[in-house]
């Protein structure tokens, strides 16, 4: 048996230093005035008078190229490999640092006044580059939007600024309120609350505490034009569309999120693990479906396939299945009893718990290990998470494979399923390539057109968790298809100038006084 212990000393392990939201540093040379940048067009420049307006708004304003490079950096495979091959991402803009919401306000109202781009940034843990300012202007930092405003221990629901980083705000709850959000993303200590809305994310214990859609019960966000709106409230509602849903996954093109209240969890007294192996993905696929079908919903309910497997359990004829509960005992049980009778029609009983011990040491290693890879300088590892129905996921998993294995390249395409529902789950896919230094860039888009193409054709959402930023930018038209102008309806109304955010969820970086009349 797993102890209540075990399970909060595993989720609470982590890699980072806390609050520590800068990427590490690459080794290139950043010059003052780099000739070309690597993922920004026609940035804006900003005039001094601007600037000067912008110092009185807000607490700090960095222009040089060092800082804007340093500031901006993420964890998206693609700005890494722009850098590392001598020009920095996203080098020209301002970075504006805030602490109050009035001040977010005051920010947005002379962008708006003169038609400057802002893209609003954190932690700056996005594998998408949601957050690069590729058209320039101000970077609006909300690091600093970080208190804790209440918590209401009879709804348990608690007020949070957007900036706090997950780390300090589950700690926080833990030991103040005795309570947990249970959102475990492994992001976790560089990802801030209000990332974690903007881009729909999800932790590792979804299963049984939810997405971050829903997690969140209101939220504050600050407009275009720098108006104050409060979205949501309610435990449920009949009013109308949910505006709340519509800035959750927005990116920041459509608001910026100042603040957020979410529903929270007592902390859970008792856990348990086992672990069941299967000949295929398939039949690991189908006992996922049954458990979820029969009622049972364990924190994770986590299936890899046979590569995967072996890198992260050293079972390589195996796919393995990993079940975690945690909560009341009477509960736990109920679901891992359900369980246990489904895979044991299925497949072969492991070591629940070394397989547990194994899963919270390299949970986060294995999407993109080198482990049995050669690892050259143009070695390149990403992961690719999307959800579809039950029916579909097996054809998925083949396909998309296969489509990774074909391009040339590639060293290996593996997945693991990381979320379950009902109706259908995630899976999460590994890319791995080996190439001439100079065609990372060639290797890495061929890979995630081959992939999202099959996504496209069984109409599997393109995006589990990690959203779509400038990486799935192209993909968007044609997966929505006649949805997508509803977008950028939506977008127009709210963003008139296409201030905010441009370039990400598939939607034009042109701004608006740049369409010729």
């Amino acid at each position: 048996m797993i102890s209540k212990e075990a399970i909060k000393r595993g989720y609470n392990r982590r890699n980072y230093v806390v609050g520590a939201h800068t990427p590490p540093h690459f080794a290139t040379t950043i010059t003052e005035t780099p000739d070309a940048p690597g993922l920004q067009r026609d940035a804006v420049r900003l005039a001094e008078s601007t600037l000067d307006a912008l110092r009185k708004a807000a607490d700090e304003v960095l222009t040089s190229t060092s800082d804007v490079v340093n500031w901006t950096r993420d964890w998206w495979a693609g700005s890494m490999m722009t850098e590392t091959g001598g020009k920095p991402a996203t080098p020209r803009g301002a970075i504006v640092r805030v602490s109050t919401i009035d001040q977010v306000q005051a920010v947005m109202r002379i962008a708006n006044a003169e038609a400057i781009p802002v893209t609003v940034s954190a932690g700056r843990s996005n594998v998408t580059g949601a957050a690069l300012p590729v058209r320039g202007g101000i970077v609006l930092d909300v690091c600093e939007l970080n208190r804790m405003i209440g918590f209401d221990r009879d709804s348990q629901i608690v007020e949070v600024e957007a900036g706090m980083f997950g780390d300090i705000f589950e700690q926080t709850i833990q030991q103040e309120f005795g309570m947990t959000m249970g959102h475990w993303p492994s992001s976790f200590a560089i990802s801030t609350v209000g990332g974690w809305i903007a881009c729909r994310g999800a932790g590792q214990l979804s299963t049984r505490y939810g997405k971050i859609e829903d997690m969140v019960v209101g939220m504050d966000v600050v407009l275009a034009d720098g108006s104050l709106i409060t979205v949501g409230g309610y435990p449920r509602a009949a009013l109308g569309p949910d505006l709340q849903q519509l800035f959750i996954g927005s990116e920041g093109t459509l608001g910026v999120i100042v603040r957020a209240r979410f529903k929270l969890h007592r902390l859970p007294d008792y856990g348990r693990a086992i672990a069941y192996g299967f000949k295929s993905f398939a039949i690991g696929l189908e006992a996922c479906r049954e458990i979820m079908q029969r009622g049972a919903n364990p924190a994770a309910l986590r299936l890899y396939d046979a590569l995967e497997s072996g890198v992260q359990f050293g079972l390589p004829e195996s796919n393995v299945l990993l079940i975690a509960d945690e909560g009341p005992r009477e509960m736990v049980d109920a679901v891992l009893a359900i369980s246990e009778r489904v895979c044991a029609e299925l497949g072969e009983r492991l070591d629940g718990d070394a397989i547990f011990e194994r899963w919270l040491d390299t949970r986060y290693l294995t999407g993109k290990s080198a482990e049995g890879f050669k690892r050259s300088p143009g070695f390149v590892a990403d992961t690719l998470e999307m959800a579809g129905p039950w029916r579909d996921l097996p054809a998925i998993y083949d396909d998309v494979v296969a489509a990774i294995n074909a391009v040339p390249g590639t060293l290996a395409g593996s997945a693991h399923q990381s979320h379950a529902y009902v109706d259908g789950a995630c899976l999460y896919f590994s890319l791995r390539g080996d190439v001439a230094v100079e065609d990372r860039q060639k290797w890495y888009r061929q890979a995630w057109d081959a992939a999202n193409a099959v996504l496209i054709q069984y109409n599997a959402a393109l995006s589990h968790h990690h959203g779509i930023g400038l990486l799935r930018a192209p993909y968007m038209a044609p997966s929505l298809d006649t949805a997508f102008p509803v977008l950028e309806t939506v977008k127009r109304a709210l963003d008139p100038q296409n201030i905010l955010n441009p370039g990400k969820l598939g939607l034009t970086d042109v701004l608006a006084n740049e369409v010729k009349k």
